[in-house]
């Protein structure tokens, strides 16, 4: 069964994007995974297709209407209960908005839209969304860091990327998932191979020694020590659950 993304955007066009290359792009071929993007601006009424107006109490910018947004939700939410009906989903997708005031995207949560069927991902512009959408629906405000987008695509984009190399069948090696970055709470022990020499630089000797249980000693005592180094928050974090 395919993992299924539905995406609500006002830029079909820019999905798949470089997602089409390399293992995900193999993995979209092999129907792995697969994607429906949908156009936002089809559930306007009036004949500009207009999907925002000016901000309630004045203020820049433009904000997206509940009532838009709400008709295209609804319209994916009904496509997947259709499937639902048919036997095609065992599970109920995930809807996400991509928003800088949400919770701080992380593996953990990855991890957990990989297991699930799929996901409906809502894709933002302007100002934001009207408040009354995220009260009305179940949605997961997700941000994927401490800057600023022009839309919700790119940040889609990066999620989605996340999430398709965890699917079975992706990723050749399952070892080398388990060894990466943020999968035991630290950052991930430097990485080296051929030369042995380069510029005066030398592979760490520990790693050229054939010792596996060192080995796997170093790596553990320089992930620990990147993790304190550039990531306290992390470190503190690993610290606490000892």
């Amino acid at each position: 069964m395919a993992f299924q993304f539905t995406i609500l955007t006002l830029f079909p066009e820019m999905f798949p994007a470089g997602l089409q290359y390399s293992l995900a792009g193999r993995a979209l071929k092999e129907k792995i995974w697969q994607y429906e993007s949908i156009q936002i601006r089809d559930f306007a009424e009036d004949k500009h297709k207009k999907v925002d107006d000016t901000p309630a109490g004045g203020g820049a910018g433009l904000v997206m209407r509940a009532d838009i947004l709400g008709k295209a939700i609804d319209y994916a939410l009904q496509r997947e209960e259709l499937q639902k009906s048919e036997g095609y989903n065992k599970c109920k997708k995930k809807l996400i908005y991509f928003t800088p005031r949400g919770k701080k995207l992380d593996q953990n949560y990855i991890r957990q839209i990989a297991k699930s069927e799929g996901a409906i991902l809502l894709c933002g512009r302007f100002e934001g969304v009207d408040e009354r959408l995220l009260e009305e629906y179940d949605i997961d405000e997700i941000c994927i860091g401490d800057y600023i987008l022009s839309g919700g695509e790119p940040a889609a984009l990066v999620f989605m990327d996340a999430v398709i190399r965890l699917l079975e069948g992706v990723t050749g090696s399952q070892e080398s998932l388990v060894d990466e970055s943020f999968e035991d709470g630290l950052l991930e022990y430097p990485q080296y191979t051929r030369p042995n020499s380069w510029k005066g630089r030398d592979i760490p000797k520990i790693l050229l020694s054939g010792h596996h249980g060192k080995v796997d000693e170093w790596r553990k005592e320089k992930s620990e020590e990147v993790t304190k180094l550039r990531r306290p928050d992390l470190w503190q974090a690993y610290k606490n659950r000892d």
